[in-house]
């Protein structure tokens, strides 16, 4: 009997399809998400991380891993919460570690003085970031890229600053994000890997000339 087999076998004894599919994912060796692992057993996100293997409700059997499933536009850039995600937000994060502008470490990270110029050039409100009542800077692992986008205050301000100089529109009815013309000028000029030449996806190019 195999691994999936077995699991399968003892998972459907304690009456949980659920856990089976976590189980399988978690046999994968990867690191995973409550969220990816709740997206895999058909659950909330709460149900998988407070619950882990206890989890109760059964779901249809679903494709994996998720981001076979996810929308070209969501994997393109989206809204995580408050900050940038996808690839947008992914790229984004290697040019600020890249430069230093930014530290990360488990848990949490920091702005460095040179990257606090570099934001506030930008936009970004970090005085303000750091007022919140939340965490202050992050790295968020992202579901589609398997890296870390920023996350905390800051990333939500690094976002709102994007948003608000139309370097990025949100597109109606959707988490997706559309890079504007402006926007890919920018991301060129400050040196983002992806983002100096064509368009990735004429449709976002499209949604963002509508915005």
């Amino acid at each position: 009997m195999g691994d999936t087999d077995m699991l399968s076998t003892v998972a459907g004894l304690l009456g949980e399809p659920a856990r089976t599919r976590i189980l399988t994912a978690l046999l994968t060796g990867r690191a995973l998400t409550a969220k990816e692992l709740a997206y895999f057993a058909g659950v909330t996100a709460a149900t998988a991380s407070s619950e882990g293997l206890m989890t109760v409700a059964t779901a249809p059997t679903r494709d994996w891993p998720p981001q076979h499933r996810v929308e070209p536009a969501l994997r393109e850039a989206r809204m995580c919460y408050d900050h940038i995600a996808g690839r947008l937000g992914v790229a984004l994060c290697d040019m600020l570690l890249r430069r230093r502008h930014v530290v990360l470490t488990d848990g949490g990270g920091e702005v460095t003085p040179g990257g606090a110029r570099f934001l506030a050039g930008l936009g970004v409100d970090l005085p303000k970031a750091r007022g919140a009542r939340r965490h202050y800077c992050r790295g968020c692992l992202d579901w589609t890229e398997r890296r870390h986008h920023i996350s905390g205050a800051v990333g939500a301000a690094l976002a709102g600053a994007f948003l608000e100089r139309r370097w990025i529109a949100r597109v109606p009815d959707s988490r997706a994000l559309a890079v504007t013309a402006a926007g890919r000028k920018k991301l060129a000029e400050l040196k983002v890997v992806d983002y100096a030449v064509e368009p990735v996806s004429r449709p976002l190019q499209a949604v963002a000339g509508r915005a």
